[in-house]
């Protein structure tokens, strides 16, 4: 097959990783959603809300959080930093209506107005996220699946960034939370947005790649480690302002090393010579798919327009398949068949297929379970003597993030993962519902990682099965097993 030659990559194009290193405070910004066991508690006793109707604005964190259907599609036709900017505003305006009513600012806003603010306010997770998401998944061909694992590594680690800046920082307030998240994540996003585009992607996996993936693995389990211990020891270390401030420091720190590694990269810059050959032979491979894939798309023509083509083969059904198969062995005609695993589904080819529906189920048991018991974990950590559920928070965090890393490698094939999780989580929810005294802590760690373990396989099996050109669109869908399984957890 004659192969088209590929477009000469422009020269001086940047690696993917300042976009990586970015995508990482995205990531943190886009989980935002986890603090509503932070200040749900208040939301009922300052607005005099009962605990149907706290249920019933947990509902609304899982389906803002989840419903991404539209940043889907939008990441398909516009650039990242638009993307983040949609969200930047829901975040603004969600939290803020949230902040104006549990600081008395505006007095007596309905109920189902404070339902869609938060709606709106944790809907710009599924922006943000969408956005860093499918532009690094793209960036990074070859790892898409480690990619996926770091990246919502640190979006459940999150969780205990979030708690130490509540505790430290904001003092334990609420409204001081909400006020934070209603300015500082539209801020944070604007300051990276620049940075999250599309870049030229590696066509191989090289050492040197992998280094840096390993390093930014270590870092976030340092990071997830130092959380966890401050975590243990918040009481101690509220006490002095100074330390507080050092603790903090020290996070942010933690935070910016994925960013290393693009200086290391402009400090002592790779063999250009190497980088073009491998560019150039990427290019060439993907030219070789596009001329194989347009041959494969090129519509068919109809029975009727092949017969008119072969006068002589049109008396009868017979006589027209023979026509058809000599228009295909001359080249007038080509057959469009259906999409193979691992290439670009349509969104209307994919939903007839059993592994998409399948894949739904296991999110809409799995996940969606493991959020009901998260959103809910103050009121039980309450009801077992627990004076302070931040700690939980803190442990789920941590043990969430383990899980989501861990769920980006290939040790073990994904439906094993799959199933072993499952299994555990049951066994969770039946020590849970047990109130053992004791076993809390540990229900709480063993959850947050099976949870994270099941939205970090999730994600690139999604893309090794239906492919990346409507990726954004995939994983929202999916994402909507999470909210629907909530909805139905609570409801039993």
């Amino acid at each position: 097959m004659h192969m088209r030659p590929g477009p000469t990559p422009k020269a001086g194009t940047r690696p993917p990783w300042v976009g990586l290193g970015a995508a990482v405070w995205v990531q943190i910004a886009s989980g935002n959603s986890y603090n509503f066991l932070l200040y749900s508690h208040s939301l009922k006793s300052v607005l005099g809300l009962n605990q149907r109707q706290l249920t019933m604005l947990g509902v609304a964190n899982d389906i803002g959080e989840n419903v991404g259907i539209l940043p889907g599609m939008v990441c398909n036709h516009f650039p990242p930093w638009v993307v983040l900017s949609i969200g930047s505003v829901c975040c603004f305006f969600g939290y803020g209506l949230l902040w104006l009513s549990l600081s008395r600012t505006l007095q007596s806003l309905p109920y189902w107005l404070l339902w869609l603010a938060l709606c709106v306010a944790t809907n710009s997770s599924a922006w943000l996220s969408t956005a860093v998401l499918v532009t690094n998944m793209r960036n990074f061909l070859v790892n898409r699946g480690m990619v996926a694992g770091i990246l919502k590594g640190y979006a459940g680690l999150i969780a205990a960034v979030y708690t130490e800046i509540y505790r430290l920082l904001l003092h334990s307030s609420s409204p001081n939370l909400l006020g934070f998240l209603a300015v500082g994540v539209p801020i944070l996003c604007l300051l990276v947005m620049n940075l999250v585009r599309p870049c030229t992607p590696s066509s191989r996996e090289s050492s040197g790649e992998s280094i840096h993936f390993v390093f930014i693995q270590v870092a976030g389990i340092v990071l997830g480690i130092y959380l966890l211990t401050t975590a243990v020891l918040g009481d101690i270390l509220s006490t002095s302002p100074i330390i507080s401030y050092i603790v903090l420091a020290t996070t942010a720190f933690l935070l910016v090393a994925p960013l290393m590694i693009p200086l290391k990269m402009t400090l002592y810059p790779p063999n250009v010579r190497n980088i073009g050959m491998d560019e150039q032979e990427s290019y060439s491979s993907n030219a070789f798919v596009e001329e194989d894939s347009s041959e494969k798309t090129t519509p068919l023509l109809t029975p009727s327009s092949s017969e008119a083509t072969f006068g002589g083969f049109n008396g009868n059904a017979e006589s027209s398949d023979i026509a058809m198969l000599l228009a295909e062995g001359e080249g007038a005609v080509y057959k469009k068949r259906r999409p193979k695993r691992g290439e670009d589904f349509k969104f209307k080819e994919a939903i007839v297929k059993a592994h998409f529906w399948l894949l739904f189920l296991v999110f809409f048991v799995g996940v969606g379970s493991g959020v009901t018991v998260l959103n809910n974990l103050a009121q039980i950590g309450i009801a077992l003597g627990f004076r302070d559920a931040a700690s939980l928070l803190s442990l789920f965090s941590f043990f969430n993030f383990v899980g989501r890393i861990g769920g980006g490698t290939r040790m073990l094939p994904r439906t094993v993962w799959l199933t072993f999780t499952q299994v555990i989580m049951i066994v969770v929810y039946l020590l849970s519902a047990s109130g053992i005294n004791g076993t809390l802590r540990a229900a709480t760690g063993i959850l947050g990682l099976c949870y994270g373990t099941q939205f970090s396989i999730m994600i690139p099996t999604v893309s090794e099965l239906f492919g990346l050109k409507h990726f954004g669109l995939f994983y929202n869908f999916m994402s909507l097993g999470s909210p629907l399984g909530a909805y139905f957890s609570r409801a039993c």
